[in-house]
C-alpha cells in the first residue's frame, strides 16, 4: 500500500483503451509506480526493489500506452507490491 506522502500525488486517470480495465489511475516515478485500482482508494507501489526493474518498466510503458496494465499486474506482479 502507498504511504503517506508529504506532497500531493500527481496521478493520472488511466485510459483504459479496452474499457474493462479495473486500473483507475498511476502515478509513475523514477524507481516506481503507483497504481490506484477501480472501487477502492487504496493504491499500489510496485517497486524495484520488490517488483523488480523490469516488471515496474513493463507496468509504467503499459501506463502510459492505456491498454494491458491490469492484465500484466494480475499475471506477473499481483503480490509484488510493497507492503
Amino acid at each position: 500500500m502507498i504511504r503517506e506522502k508529504k506532497r500531493k500525488a500527481m496521478f493520472k486517470r488511466y485510459r483504459n483503451i479496452n474499457g474493462n480495465s479495473n486500473v483507475n489511475s498511476y502515478e509513475i516515478g523514477p524507481t516506481y509506480i503507483d497504481v490506484i485500482f477501480n472501487g477502492t482508494r487504496k493504491g499500489y507501489r510496485y517497486s524495484y526493489r520488490r517488483a523488480g526493474r523490469i516488471h515496474v518498466d513493463r507496468m509504467k510503458a503499459l501506463a502510459e500506452r492505456g491498454y494491458g496494465l491490469n492484465s500484466y499486474i494480475n499475471l506477473y506482479c499481483r503480490e509484488l507490491y510493497d507492503r
